[in-house]
């Protein structure tokens, strides 16, 4: 790639300046030098992109996935990890620290910060990475880490990416980070009362004979973590709502001036419980896909603010991993590389949102909850941007995807839409 690219007649797309227009954008050196209808003046020496029909956006941002490194690298390496990523079209990608060992100490967020410095030294435009400290010891629930020793460590916040049942433990980790003021992302779930459930509970657990988890493993935790927050005043992000009552209950939150942000996973947004009917173990998630009517209240309160961002959760899983039963199987999927083409396709093309409102919820405002100035497609900005082409197709299979992991519901098929070109400003 030259050090100057011109990219032609592209539709720009910035949630930042609510910009959506056809223009000409110069990039030097890494910085963007000029937006405007026509630029003539083309460098010499300079790559000229054609834009005509492709959308021009800042980088993507997911507040958390997984990695299989360590302890897991037949599922995913950070290499693959962020391979994915950035074929994707993210510029940040954050993970959760429940690998093997767990992410619970400054030694581990060094080993893996370190090893992605080196693999950007051999890999152009790979996402930034942004690591979770764990709120627990082996992020397992039980006793807390030594909070102020991982706190002064480069982590982008605390999470244990699993559910803590211990709510004491809960309202002692948020008066002790109070004063760090890092973004604290917690998953609400009562395990008693999920018990052995694998499908939300409703209609279609029953016509497909599985297992019920009820909507109130959700919210009977998110309303006591809630009171905690209202108690304690810690702002705290709400990881994984799933539930139409989990969207009114952050609506309520919000409206009451509780410090809370809140996610969703992007699959829950796209399929529902009525999509088991092929027992397909890839469909197999935790938290379970919803009840349509769960499913309709997560996409308004997306497009409404009420979600603040859509997270990408991605979960690798080995072929023998998902090879089994739909309730044996692990839950999980994959989804960097798939979830931007199939959210626009589903919802600007064929649905309602306008582009913005995508990129809000996948750029935007996933930095803004940690805390991080957004990616922005503005004069004298460096340039963290994405090229996307709606208009390509691709079909999705193991060989495609840079990820080491293939489970995910849409593989063999043929997807609208792929990232051309991802830029990644140096860190």
């Amino acid at each position: 790639m030259t050090g100057v690219q011109l990219i032609q007649q592209v539709r720009v797309l910035d949630a930042v300046t609510q910009t959506d227009q056809v223009a000409d954008v110069l990039i030097r050196q890494g910085m963007i030098e000029a937006i405007a209808p026509v630029l003539s003046d083309i460098p010499a020496g300079g790559e000229v992109v054609a834009g005509q029909g492709k959308v021009l956006m800042p980088g993507l941002v997911d507040l958390y996935s997984h990695s299989g490194e360590p302890g897991h690298e037949s599922r995913e390496t950070l290499e693959s990890l962020l391979k994915a990523g950035r074929a994707g079209g993210f510029t940040r990608l954050g993970i959760l620290p429940d690998t093997e060992p767990a992410i619970d100490h400054p030694a581990m967020v060094d080993q893996l910060l370190i090893r992605q410095r080196s693999l950007a030294l051999n890999h152009a435009s790979l996402p930034h990475l942004y690591v979770w400290g764990a709120l627990t010891q082996a992020a397992q629930g039980q006793q807390m880490v030594e909070l102020a020793e991982l706190a002064a460590a480069p982590i982008v916040g605390f999470a244990d990416g699993r559910a803590i049942q211990n709510l004491l433990l809960v309202k002692r980790l948020l008066q002790y980070l109070q004063p760090w003021g890092k973004p604290v992302a917690l998953w609400s779930c009562d395990r008693t009362l999920r018990d052995s459930g694998v499908a939300r509970d409703g209609p279609f657990s029953l016509i497909y004979g599985l297992v019920g988890d009820p909507a109130s493993s959700e919210t009977a935790a998110l309303a006591a973590l809630l009171e905690c927050v209202a108690e304690v005043g810690t702002p705290v992000h709400l990881m994984r709502i799933s539930t139409a009552r989990g969207v009114e209950l952050v609506r309520q939150a919000k409206a009451q001036g509780l410090p809370v942000t809140a996610s969703t996973s992007w699959m829950h947004l796209l399929l529902s419980a009525q999509d088991l009917h092929s027992y397909d173990p890839n469909l197999r998630l935790a938290p379970p896909l919803g009840n349509p009517e769960d499913r309709l209240a997560l996409v308004a309160g997306v497009k409404a603010g009420v979600i603040d961002a859509i997270a990408i959760d991605h979960t690798p899983h080995t072929y023998e991993d998902k090879t089994v039963g739909f309730p044996s199987a692990p839950p999980g999927a994959i989804g960097l590389e798939l979830a931007w083409p199939l959210l626009w396709d589903a919802f600007v093309t064929q649905g309602d949102w306008s582009p913005l409102t995508l990129v809000q919820a996948l750029s935007t405002h996933p930095a803004r909850c940690w805390g991080q100035t957004p990616p922005t497609l503005q004069v004298d900005q460096p340039a963290e941007m994405v090229l996307f082409n709606p208009g390509e197709t691709w079909t999705v299979t193991a060989s495609n995807l840079c990820s080491l992991s293939a489970n995910t519901p849409w593989l063999g098929q043929t997807l609208p839409g792929r990232i051309v070109r991802t830029w990644v400003p140096a860190r």
